[in-house]
């Protein structure tokens, strides 16, 4: 489609920055100076309408905005798509690159180009959209204006004087930049008089409405009413409404080529819309079905947590609300589980640690369900001597040693954007954590370092210890590589000889003993004291590997003697030691929500 100089001009953008640099402030000032929204109903981070990614300052959910600006006389309608900034939701961030003609690369002058700028901007690059580099945070004394202008020449040849340079806090340089969205982003294209192709690339949930479908129109149009067709999934539906965000959903008539919208199908199960399939319209046949639009996938579940209810709260209760999650985040998945010490709970599915943390707030802020977690792990590939490969996705799940042909497990590639000072300390750290060392460049006073590393070392503390060691400077992104064979094993736990399965772990049978030893040193430190010694114990293959033991309370049963022999007070000892070893063969360890909650925080 020709951009015509007698309509509307049409540009569609998005805006990639790394956590933190002010991408939400930037759509809040864009959405000030096109008056798309009234100054009195303008709020601070007003596209992040849930409260969590407003006091985290971090964007969970993509949320698209419609605005107007007028250039010399001419009107244009500006498509912005704020996409999620955490590594976690990479594919929506993948699929909203798609919907637009270009980007605003935007990057804090105090910090530099960090990780996900440079993950996301190369994706951009190679989708070919068009760039518009911008320096944000330039009014605050700590800008590194001319070092973070070299970096951007060095890694992506930018010259400076195509580097816009604004404050999104202050909104200077905002009118600038709105003039070189304008100008420079190209007016999207397509053939209208083609059959329907439009991209999703976000789904929400709505009471009344059913699934909410978020469209690019690729080529053609559609109406409301009109009867369509998923690609992928061959699913039917029809358009109960579409609309435009203008921001919040506004009903419209049609969505032509080239704009930006929704589409609500009336469908209960988000599940059946999936991110990145093409919607076309019923009623083509098989043969003569539009080509697909690029790049579809389904997102698979990267990271595994049991959730049991806690005391003041029923396993029902937990369902009901993890269901409700489900119907605003298609990404999660749920399955029922039952632990003989914790009772019956849900094994959660994620896209990453964060999805995870943000799940589990959710369920306490949103539902108010008081959960006790296991500790998170990762899909492992188990080939069996039968020929049979199974997945497992926790510890219980694992087969005996002797029916165990090869265990795999997930590799990533992490890149880690430093100042050169702490490479030394992160190389030190990979190694530590079975890393593979691939690659390393400089960029001025930055180094970006690519290793490949197992995935549950990833999980298990990685960036803390990296930020750490790194004073905060180093940033982080990943991408899953696959499966890669480990020598693993299942590390039981046993609390008064009694299996306690939930504390169950697979590691890397090299590691297993110092795992071992901290792991029942902990527990001895974290353990209430029972009337009874409790032994903790680590086991491998049947073989305790570590061991410590948590005294019993002591109670001064001779306190109430005054005088007599030393007779009458061993009498009472040795009656005391003897119900204390009844009480350690009858009795059984009681151990509390939070002791679990420290063991699988620890």
């Amino acid at each position: 489609m020709q951009e015509n100089q007698g309509q509307s001009a049409i540009r569609n953008f998005a805006i990639i920055a790394h956590i933190d640099h002010g991408k939400t402030t930037l759509t809040d000032r864009l959405l000030e100076h096109t008056t798309t929204i009234a100054q009195r109903e303008l709020t601070e981070r007003f596209l992040d309408s849930n409260p969590i990614e407003r006091e985290r300052g971090i964007t969970i959910k993509l949320a698209p905005v419609r605005m107007f600006y007028t250039l010399d006389a001419r009107r244009y309608t500006l498509n912005l798509i704020d996409t999620p900034g955490h590594v976690d939701f990479s594919y929506e961030v993948s699929r909203s690159l798609s919907a637009c003609e270009g980007v605003i690369l935007l990057i804090d002058a105090t910090q530099g180009i960090q990780a996900q700028t440079l993950a996301h901007a190369r994706e951009a690059i190679n989708l070919g959209l068009t760039l518009i580099p911008t320096l944000n945070k330039i009014d605050l004394t700590s800008a590194r204006v001319d070092q973070t202008l070299a970096e951007l020449k060095e890694v992506f040849g930018i010259k400076n004087e195509e580097v816009s340079r604004i404050s999104a806090k202050t909104g200077q340089g905002i009118k600038e930049l709105l003039r070189r969205i304008a100008a420079e982003i190209p007016h999207p294209q397509g053939k209208e008089a083609s059959p329907l192709r439009a991209l999703i690339f976000n789904s929400i949930y709505d009471t009344h409405l059913g699934v909410i479908a978020f469209v690019r129109i690729v080529d053609g149009s559609v109406r409301t009413k009109q009867e369509l067709r998923l690609i992928a999934s061959g699913r039917e539906v029809t358009a109960k409404e579409i609309g435009v965000f203008s921001p919040k959903l506004t009903p419209a008539e049609i969505l032509k080529v080239g704009e930006v919208g929704y589409i609500a199908t009336g469908l209960k199960d988000i599940h059946a819309i999936k991110v990145g399939d093409t919607i076309t319209q019923r009623g083509i046949c098989e043969g003569t079905l539009p080509q697909p639009l690029p790049g579809f996938k389904i997102p698979n579940p990267t990271l595994f947590a049991d959730f049991f209810p806690e005391e003041k709260t029923t396993f029902e209760e937990l369902k009901e609300a993890a269901q409700k999650l489900q119907l605003t985040d298609a990404s999660l998945t749920l399955k029922s589980i039952h632990q003989p010490a914790l009772g019956s709970g849900l094994r959660f599915g994620f896209l990453g640690l964060f999805h995870s943390e943000i799940t589990r707030e959710r369920l306490r802020r949103e539902q108010g369900i008081s959960i006790i977690p296991t500790k998170p792990t990762v899909e492992y590939l188990v080939e069996k001597r039968n020929g049979e490969t199974v997945r497992i996705q926790n510890p219980s799940e694992l087969p005996d040693t002797s029916e165990i042909l090869k265990i795999e497990e997930p590799v990533v590639k992490v890149s880690v954007f430093t100042p050169r000072e702490y490479i030394g300390a992160l190389m030190q750290l990979f190694e530590e954590r079975r890393g593979k060392y691939q690659n390393i460049q400089y960029f001025g006073q930055q180094a970006q370092m690519i290793y490949e590393l197992p995935f549950i070392e990833l999980v298990d503390g990685f960036v803390d210890i990296a930020k750490s060691r790194s004073q905060g400077y180093a940033s982080l992104d990943y991408e899953q590589l696959g499966q890669r064979p480990v020598d693993a094993v299942k590390l039981s736990v046993l609390i008064n000889h009694q299996l306690v399965e939930p504390l169950s772990r697979i590691v890397v049978r090299d590691k297993a003993q110092a795992i071992a030893h901290e792991l029942v040193a902990k527990l001895k430190e974290v353990l209430p004291r029972q009337q009874f010694a409790v032994p903790i114990q680590a086991s491998l293959g049947g073989n305790i590997i570590a061991r410590e033991t948590k005294p019993a309370v002591r109670k001064d049963v001779t306190a109430k003697l005054y005088g007599g022999d030393q007779t009458r007070k061993d009498k009472l000892l040795t009656k005391q030691k003897q119900g204390k070893k009844k009480l350690a063969k009858l009795g059984q360890v009681t151990i509390p929500a939070d002791t679990f909650i420290r063991i699988m925080q620890g």
